[in-house]
C-alpha cells in the first residue's frame, strides 16, 4: 500500500482505529520521519478520540480512556528504551481486556510486546511516498480485508 500524503495516511489509520476490538496490538515499525504517530493519530481518530494526539515519546506511554473512545486505547512509543527488560514495568497487557494497544517501535520490546499483533511497517521519508507492508495475524484477516 502507498501514501502519497500524511493525510492519506491518516484516513488510512481512521478506517483501522474504527475496526480496533478489546485485545488488539498493533504494531508500527519504520525509520524516524515514516508516519508512525500520523498512523496512530488517525487510528485514535477513527476510534473517537477528538483531541489532541501527542507523540509519546518521552511519557513512552499514552492512555487514551475518553468516553468517546470505542474502547481505551494506550499508544506507547518505545524509541527511548535502552533495554526490552524494561517493557514489563509498561504494563501494556492491562489494557488489552477492555481496550488495545498501539506501538510504536516495538522491536525495541524483543519478544516481551503482547501478541499476536498487526504488525505494520512503513518506510520512506521526506518527501517520498510512504509505504505500508502489513502482517496480518488470523484475528484480523476478515476486517483487513475490509479497508
Amino acid at each position: 500500500m502507498k501514501f502519497e500524503s500524511e493525510a492519506e495516511q491518516e484516513r488510512f489509520g481512521r478506517k483501522l482505529g474504527a475496526l480496533l476490538r478489546p485485545g488488539d496490538v498493533v504494531t508500527l515499525s519504520g525509520p524516524l520521519g515514516a508516519g508512525k504517530t500520523v498512523l496512530a493519530r488517525g487510528m485514535l481518530r477513527g476510534a473517537g478520540h477528538e483531541g489532541e494526539v501527542p507523540s509519546p515519546t518521552f511519557t513512552l506511554v499514552q492512555p487514551y480512556e475518553d468516553a468517546a473512545l470505542l474502547l481505551p486505547i494506550w499508544h506507547a512509543d518505545l524509541y527511548r528504551l535502552d533495554d526490552p527488560g524494561e517493557v514489563p514495568a509498561l504494563a501494556l497487557d492491562e489494557v488489552l481486556e477492555d481496550g488495545a494497544l498501539i506501538v510504536e517501535w516495538p522491536e525495541r520490546a524483543g519478544s516481551l510486546l503482547p501478541g499476536p499483533a498487526l504488525a505494520l511497517t512503513l518506510t520512506g521519508t521526506g518527501a517520498e511516498p510512504r509505504r505500508l507492508t502489513a502482517d496480518v495475524p488470523p484475528d484480523w484477516e476478515r476486517r483487513w480485508a475490509t479497508i
